[in-house]
C-alpha cells in the first residue's frame, strides 16, 4: 500500500502560514527550496483539501488545472466542482475509504500537500507515515 507523505514548510515557531495563510514569510527561492521541488519529482500522486488547491489561484493555477503538471491530484472537498477539468484532476468527498483507494492504486508515495485540516483529518485515522518538515522560514531579527 502506498504511504502517504506530509511534506510541509514550517516556520521556526511552528507555524505552515502567517495571518489569514499570509506566507509572505517564506522563502520562494534558495536551496532548502530547490530541494523540496525536487523531492516532488518523487511523488506521482498528491492529494489535497479544497483550500490548499484554492489557494493556488492566487499564484496563477486556473481551475480544474493541476497545480503539478506531473501528478495525479486528488482534491477532498464537499462542494467543489470543475465543468471541465484536466484529466489528471479529482474532485473527492472526504470519506476515509477514498483515501484508501487511492493508497491501494500502484504508483509512488502519495505528497499530502497543505495546511491543516485534511493533515489532521488524516491524522486521525492514522494514514500518515512519513512526516518530512521543510524550514524555510526568513528570519527577522527586530532591532528595539
Amino acid at each position: 500500500m502506498r504511504r502517504i507523505v506530509y511534506y510541509v514548510a514550517v516556520s521556526l515557531d511552528g507555524y505552515i502560514a502567517g495571518t489569514n495563510g499570509s506566507v509572505e514569510g517564506f522563502l520562494l527561492s534558495g536551496q532548502g527550496v530547490d530541494k523540496y521541488l525536487s523531492d516532488l519529482l518523487n511523488f506521482d500522486t498528491v492529494i489535497m483539501g479544497r483550500n490548499t488547491y484554492e489557494f493556488g489561484y492566487q499564484f496563477g493555477l486556473q481551475p480544474g488545472q493541476p497545480a503539478y503538471a506531473h501528478m495525479k491530484h486528488y482534491i477532498f472537498s464537499e462542494h467543489l466542482h470543475f465543468e471541465n477539468p484536466h484529466p489528471n484532476v479529482y474532485v473527492k468527498k472526504a470519506v476515509i475509504e477514498e483515501v484508501e483507494h487511492i493508497q491501494k492504486q500502484e504508483g509512488t508515495d502519495i505528497y499530502l500537500c497543505g495546511g491543516g485540516q485534511l493533515a489532521g483529518w488524516l491524522l486521525d485515522y492514522q494514514k500518515i507515515e512519513i512526516l518530512k518538515i521543510a524550514t524555510s522560514y526568513k528570519l527577522q531579527i527586530k532591532n528595539e
